[in-house]
């Protein structure tokens, strides 16, 4: 994957601001990515989550956006850029649909950064806890990949999760971190809770 990040020390909430103003009428992932600056993948990985915490659909883009989170969790596990597919990375999307996550984005992220700070650095530092931490990205992005969009936090939980972890590792913020950890595990549950009510459902209509 061929790509140059801007020289910016912006924070995420400036960076999705000038993001959502630079965007033409149809924008790749490949171009995201070159906009958002040289905070990097996993600020970007951050920047995927954005439309799954809002009220506004852009169709067709968790299985577009949960492969490359997952690519780019596993390169966090090996510690290594990830390569990132072309026909995924070229992906076009439509200016109508995304700048209004943007915008939305930029105010969620703006309250999120008061909060950070580095602390409780034991999950943040050392090669097991970061290949820790990318296995659960990776996991979360998982989660994310089910296509579940028509039931209600399907999407919004693992993203959540997501956001949290890249958060955490970013800004060097075990607090965080750990409510994504927490995040993931409340995802499983509730995943867990609809395949259980799909199959009493099931089973009740088996026997009446």
């Amino acid at each position: 994957m061929d790509v140059q990040f801007k020289d910016t020390s912006t924070s995420m909430a400036t960076a999705l601001e000038n993001t959502s103003k630079a965007v033409g009428e149809n924008v790749t992932l490949r171009e995201l990515l070159e906009l958002v600056g040289e905070q990097g993948l996993l600020l970007f990985c951050s920047l995927l989550t954005v439309p799954f915490m809002l009220p506004v659909s852009i169709p067709g883009i968790s299985t577009a956006f949960g492969v490359v989170i997952i690519l780019i969790g596993v390169g966090v596990t090996l510690n290594r850029v990830p390569w990132l597919p072309e026909r995924l990375m070229n992906r076009s999307i439509a200016r109508e649909h995304l700048t209004p996550a943007l915008e939305q984005g930029a105010k969620i992220f703006r309250r999120l950064e008061r909060w950070l700070k580095p602390r409780l650095e034991q999950m943040t530092t050392g090669v097991f806890v970061n290949r820790l931490n990318g296995i659960a990205l990776t996991f979360a992005g998982i989660l994310l990949l089910f296509p579940l969009s028509f039931v209600p936090f399907s999407n919004t939980l693992p993203a959540l999760a997501i956001l949290l972890l890249t958060f955490g590792m970013l800004e060097r913020d075990g607090y965080f971190i750990v409510a994504g950890y927490g995040m993931v595990i409340a995802t499983v549950i509730y995943f867990v809770g609809l395949a259980l009510l799909v199959v009493i459902g099931g089973q009740t209509l088996l026997l009446s």
